[in-house]
């Protein structure tokens, strides 16, 4: 029939935008205190997946979610607003070639100490200087005296890069989006199927050879 037909066609085009929504963009929750005062539990961030794999490259300073090291279980296919424990955010510090050393309460890069006025405090420790081997990239988080990163002795291997953060759409200041969005994006979603399948049963019916 042809209404069947029409919600068919309907159901597959939501199904592939959803599809190719999920592989360029992903919704991340922020879990630890580790990108304070960048990023605090609870915020919710977009992550641009397809940021590194047309020729682009981490670069000093970006901000980006990564499977954590040691951890061989990658998440899985999510279609809602999850972030995995075994993920991360950090920031990158050093790409491959770079020479990266921290010392007096500063990082510095290749001889160069940075001027970092998004981090929450110096960092209060030392580490010797370490070249970034190829496809390998040393990450720290803004909170350097309570983030499990890079100083700790491990790199982020390229395919363990998840992407880029994008943006931030809900911050930890306000009440949970999900308790209210989730409801109202079923409400939006059925109310739509009811007009399409109304509208379908509406033109079958002023069509008499359908």
């Amino acid at each position: 029939m042809r209404i069947i037909r029409e919600f068919v066609i309907t159901l597959l085009i939501a199904v592939v935008i959803f599809i190719g929504l999920q592989i360029s963009i992903k919704s991340f929750e922020v879990f630890n205190i580790s990108m304070q005062p960048t990023f605090y539990e609870g915020d919710l961030i977009i992550v641009n997946k397809l940021a590194y794999q047309f020729g682009g490259s981490p670069q000093l300073g970006d901000e980006i979610v990564l499977y954590a090291p040691g951890n061989g279980t990658k998440p899985a296919f999510d279609p809602f607003f999850t972030q995995h424990p075994n993920c991360f955010i950090k920031r990158v510090i050093g790409v491959p070639g770079d020479i990266v050393e921290i010392k007096n309460k500063a990082v510095y890069v290749n001889s160069v100490a940075l001027n970092e006025p998004y981090i929450y405090e110096p960092p209060q420790y030392y580490m010797p200087e370490q070249t970034i081997p190829a496809g390998q990239y040393f990450v720290l988080g803004d909170n350097r005296n309570r983030s499990n990163d890079s100083h700790t002795g491990w790199l982020v291997p390229t395919e363990d890069i998840i992407g880029k953060v994008w943006f931030r759409y809900w911050t930890a200041a306000y009440p949970d989006i999900r308790v209210v969005m989730i409801p109202i994006f079923v409400l939006i979603v059925g109310t739509l199927l009811i007009v399409i399948i109304v509208d379908m049963i509406k033109s079958n019916k002023s069509d008499p050879g359908a």
